[in-house]
């Protein structure tokens, strides 16, 4: 075992003139640590009241490629376990081979990473437990974090999982194999020296410039050619010919809107990227190199040249037109009058027949037709103490549906008045009950009810004396009232 752990030594030796990242790709560390059982006896990971049992190694790690590389770690100590009565105790010596996977880039400060592989475990022979020293190591694995303190120095926590093929180390052949963990503590070292790192015929000593792209041209100090000499290389430069601003990849911006002149469609104006640097004066939404209205009032939606919406090519605009979308006179605010009443549509009860404004849109009823609704109302009864219509009252309402369909547009207000004979609480209700009598008769002859309203007064309007019998009658009556 002495022998093999040397040969590992100085085959890791003979690699650290080289590195361990893409600059340095060999890489050497010395490490120590305590060892951990986990079997048939029982586990004792992550738990640190018993008798420590340490260990020393070396490890050899070499870059593959960017987050990847291999790593050989070779160690010695003693792994055991000592538990109440159970008990083992043996040396062991381990080479074990992982793939790596790293986080984040090798000059990251703090680097964590993931491994997994396999290798050899080496224990001291002991015939009581079994002939063979030499068991499997399959599956290796674990994770850590590497802290780049310099160039070439690290330090490195990790924490390695070793599964054994076999279940004898530990003097019990049960129902697990036995299960190893390293804690590691360790420093470790890049090596290597590189003259030309960028591949661009200028050594890394004279190169102020070490990181040039593979194939782009350069001057004598390594440094890709600027020929405006703007501080953009012309590899990268969409203006090489021109000086410019490094934020706009070396090109030039007149009028300071952060759009280079080459895409800017104004470019000695300045305005916002979504018009390709064109301002928006009255901030319709047409820039103003296309707008046709550049001083559109705020709010007013415009068509594609920048003007206000005419929906009905009236003269009036949308904003300022009532009726958008049906042409009409400036007077009414754009909305048409089909009789010509001077009351636009919009507002015409009568939209046909032509009327006066003070009857929105509406003819005036006839003072003969007055005349006979009130003359109706009077000659309207009921059965005595019920909302039920008395025969003779109904030929009078028929009158009324007649002239209510003379005027389609009129309203109806019917009002029920009683006397004082009764509580309030009763000639309110009965009153009610009584003009929604005239009312559902109404309805039922074809008059809508949206024209109909019902009140009901009860003994609260009366236009006579109470204390008389002429008077009572009186005030137990039905009025029609018409309005537009």
């Amino acid at each position: 075992m002495k022998k093999l752990l040397l040969l590992c030594i100085c085959f890791a030796f003979t690699l650290i003139t080289y590195a361990q990242t893409e600059d340095k790709k060999w890489n050497i560390g010395l490490h120590g640590g305590i060892t951990q059982y986990s079997g048939d006896l029982g586990t004792d990971f992550y738990k640190f009241d018993q008798a420590w049992y340490g260990f020393g190694g070396l490890s050899v790690s070499r870059y593959i490629v960017k987050h990847f590389d291999i790593n050989l770690l070779i160690t010695k100590g003693t792994m055991g376990y000592d538990r109440n009565s159970d008990y083992f105790n043996t040396g062991f010596s381990s080479a074990l081979l992982n793939f790596r996977f790293n986080f984040l880039s090798s000059r990251a400060v703090v680097n964590p990473f993931l491994f997994v592989g396999g290798g050899i475990l080496i224990f001291d022979k002991d015939l009581e437990i079994s002939p063979s020293k030499i068991d499997w190591a399959i599956p290796s694995f674990g994770g850590g974090i590497n802290f780049r303190l310099g160039s070439t120095v690290n330090l490195n926590l990790q924490e390695t999982f070793i599964y054994s093929t076999s279940d004898k180390r530990d003097g019990v052949v049960a129902r697990e194999n036995d299960f190893f963990l390293l804690h590691t503590v360790g420093v470790t070292f890049n090596f290597g020296k590189k003259k030309d790192a960028d591949n661009d015929g200028v050594s890394d000593r004279n190169d102020k410039c070490p990181n040039t792209p593979v194939g782009i041209p350069v001057d004598i100090t390594g440094c890709p050619f600027d020929v405006d000499k703007d501080g953009v290389p012309d590899y990268l430069d969409k203006c090489p010919d021109i000086a410019g601003l490094k934020e706009l990849n070396g090109c030039p911006d007149k009028d300071g809107d952060g759009i280079a002149d080459k895409d800017d469609r104004c470019p000695d104006m300045a305005g916002p990227a979504n018009f390709k640097g064109c301002p928006d004066t009255d901030g319709d939404g047409v820039p103003d190199i296309d707008d046709n209205c550049p001083d559109t009032k705020a709010g007013y939606k415009v068509n594609s040249n920048g003007c206000p919406m005419d929906n009905d090519n009236d003269g009036i605009v949308n904003e300022m037109d009532r009726c958008p979308d049906a042409a009409g006179p400036e007077s009414l605010k754009g909305c048409p009058d089909t009789d010509g009443d001077g009351v636009a549509d919009i507002d015409d009860l009568c939209p046909n027949i032509k009327g006066t404004i003070e009857n929105k849109g509406c003819p005036e009823i006839a003072k003969e037709d007055l005349v006979r609704i009130t003359n109706i109302a009077s000659k309207i009864f009921f059965e005595t103490n019920k909302d039920i219509l008395k025969v003779a009252s109904l030929a009078q309402l028929d009158e009324l549906v007649g002239i209510l369909k003379r005027y389609e547009a009129a309203k109806l207000l019917i009002e029920g008045h009683a006397d004082s004979q009764g509580t309030d609480e009763y000639n309110l209700t009965l009153s009610q009950k009584r003009t929604e009598a005239v009312k559902n008769y109404l309805m039922g002859k074809g008059i809508m009810e949206s024209r109909l309203t019902a009140i009901g007064y009860g003994e609260s309007r009366p236009i006579a004396d109470n204390n008389t019998a002429a008077g009572r009658a009186k005030n137990r009556r039905v009025e029609l009232k018409t309005s537009y």
